[in-house]
């Protein structure tokens, strides 16, 4: 997307026992000006928001600005209320929206097949 420069410098996983609630780190730009702290959470039903609260907690004691809370599920619509009401940008991405963005910047897939489809060039056969 962008981030860091280069894939290898965007960011950074954390996610192990002891992580105070943050699983990775993106660099912002290059520089490294901004961070963006990650969670990320697989489960099968909407996302309570309790974590999120919990999250917005742990942006908080690394005092950071910025937060994506990412579900390979949903979040419930007062998710989406607690985070327009807080001071920090935390956005959310669902399982729907993770899949349309690895789609978009073509993570974790592989091209199968290309297809080329051609269409007559009326300009040429005005010459």
């Amino acid at each position: 997307m962008g981030y860091g420069g280069s894939r290898k410098d965007a960011g950074k996983a954390l996610g192990k026992s002891g992580d105070g609630g943050i699983d990775g780190i993106i660099k912002e730009d290059k520089l490294g000006l901004d961070t963006i702290f990650i969670q990320a959470k697989r489960w099968g039903n909407a996302v309570p928001v309790r974590e999120i609260r919990d999250f917005a907690g742990a942006l908080l004691s690394k005092k950071a600005r910025k937060g994506i809370f990412i579900t390979t599920s949903s979040f419930p619509q007062s998710a989406f209320e607690f985070v327009n009401s807080i001071e920090h940008k935390i956005i959310l991405i669902d399982g729907e929206r993770l899949t349309e963005l690895m789609f978009e910047f073509n993570v974790g897939l592989s091209t199968q097949s290309v297809y080329e489809v051609k269409k007559i060039d009326s300009d040429y056969f005005e010459e």
